[in-house]
């Protein structure tokens, strides 16, 4: 068998152990394996490698993809399904092993379904793909935020300033959640909860008033206010209007939009710090380095069963597979109760 192996969308700790796993354990049942570079747009391109035991050597501590990404959506070019099965009959490729989010993972259950033998590993440090308990990517993502707002704890209380952190998140807020609690956050403000300005405002001056002269406020990118500035309901904060391949905008500014609005309407001297991609940057923590390998293996596990249009998934402390539908079908966003844990330490 002819394996093939890509990463798609944004990149992610862990991608290079997932890379190293599956070839690892493709080899022992002597397939032939072969990266497919830059995600989907690869296999429009005929853009390949070759996979063995000297090109995955020593890249299990190394944060981004030896096979590079991006954020290629096949059904948005012109015959796309098509030329991704001809390019592979041509490559005599078999099957694909899709290492991805939501996007990713999208097209290859798509290709599932128009006969492609293909097998997903999740990936996205939002931690919002359904069917997972965890995705690998995302214990390192909350590592660093909380590092950060460790840090800026001391720079906080040194300058008597309100620290507002903006954090990864589009529709989900596990980063800004797991980091705002092990952090020490004092508000946390994610895309499953509305919020109040005045009554983020009120919590800061209520502590404030109770001897604290120093807040950290996390805020996910996706967060929305109850009513904005022009009045409308529940609207995100765009860097502009662009939409990529899969129909996404680019958020970002809600941390300085936010410090904005605190120091003028409680003259507490605030600033903003925006972590952007430096969460999903550099290299994986222990936790991802394990839980992508054991992905990994299990994908590879799956490719020589044959289990077709499957995923590797976490389900407490075991891996099993679920389909791509079901992982794909709709996100897996923060549970309340989590949030009620949070706003336990608010104020």
């Amino acid at each position: 068998m002819k394996l093939g192996v890509l990463t798609g969308g944004g990149d992610c700790p862990g991608l290079n152990a997932v890379i190293r796993a599956v070839v690892r354990k493709a080899l022992q049942s002597n397939y032939e394996i072969i990266g497919i570079k830059e995600g989907w747009k690869g296999l429009l391109e005929k853009k390949y490698i070759k996979l063995d035991r000297e090109s995955i050597s020593g890249i299990l501590h190394r944060g981004g993809t030896i096979l590079g990404t991006s954020r290629t959506n096949i059904y948005k070019e012109k015959d796309g399904e098509s030329t991704v099965i001809k390019n592979m009959l041509e490559a005599h490729i078999d099957a694909i092993v899709a290492i991805g989010g939501e996007d990713t993972l999208g097209v290859a259950s798509k290709l599932f379904k128009a006969g492609v033998h293909v097998i997903g590993v999740p990936k996205t440090i939002d931690n919002d793909l359904n069917a997972t308990d965890f995705t690998f990517g995302f214990d390192t993502a909350v590592n660093v935020a909380t590092e950060a707002i460790d840090r800026l704890h001391t720079t906080a209380e040194s300058h008597n300033r309100v620290m507002v952190v903006e954090v990864m998140g589009r529709h989900a807020g596990w980063i800004a959640v797991y980091s705002g609690i092990a952090g020490g956050a004092d508000i946390i403000l994610v895309p499953e909860k509305q919020y109040d300005i005045e009554e983020v405002c009120n919590i800061l001056k209520k502590r404030h008033a109770t001897g604290k002269s120093f807040s950290i406020v996390v805020a996910s990118e996706g967060a929305v206010a109850k009513k904005s500035n022009n009045g409308k309901e529940g609207d995100m904060i765009l860097q502009d209007q662009k939409l990529d391949s899969f129909g996404h905008v680019r958020l970002g500014g809600i941390g300085y939009m936010l410090a904005e609005e605190i120091e003028k309407r409680t003259g507490f001297e605030t600033r903003a710090t925006v972590l952007g991609h430096i969460q999903r940057g550099g290299t994986p923590t222990a936790f991802d380095r394990v839980l992508a390998t054991r992905f990994g293996v299990f994908a590879a596990e799956l490719v020589e069963k044959g289990q077709w249009g499957q995923m590797a998934a976490l389900k407490g402390n075991e891996i099993v597979a679920v389909s791509l539908a079901e992982a794909t079908g709709q996100l897996k966003t923060v549970d309340l109760e989590l949030l009620k844990v949070a706003g336990t330490f608010f104020g």
